[in-house]
């Protein structure tokens, strides 16, 4: 279970949504935090490799080098 407080506007227009197509608050609450979280885990996995790169911990590869291992190019 999780509670959120929500700005009054962004919570008027949640409450408009739910009752213009017959969903829930809570259905549309879901999917936009299912929506931005896979956003946010990119995010911060490619803020990491960025970190390990830097740190000489990793090393980057070329697009040119992914696109030929996938057999990518034209």
């Amino acid at each position: 279970m999780l509670a959120i407080r929500l700005p009054a506007d962004v919570e008027e227009r949640l409450d408009n949504l739910a009752k213009s197509t017959g969903r829930t608050k809570t259905y549309y609450a879901r999917e936009a935090i299912l929506a931005h979280l896979d956003e946010l885990e990119d995010i911060y996995l490619a803020e990491q490799r960025l970190t390990d790169i830097r740190a000489g911990k990793t090393k980057p590869v070329s697009l040119d080098d992914v696109m030929s291992e996938y057999e990518l190019e034209d």
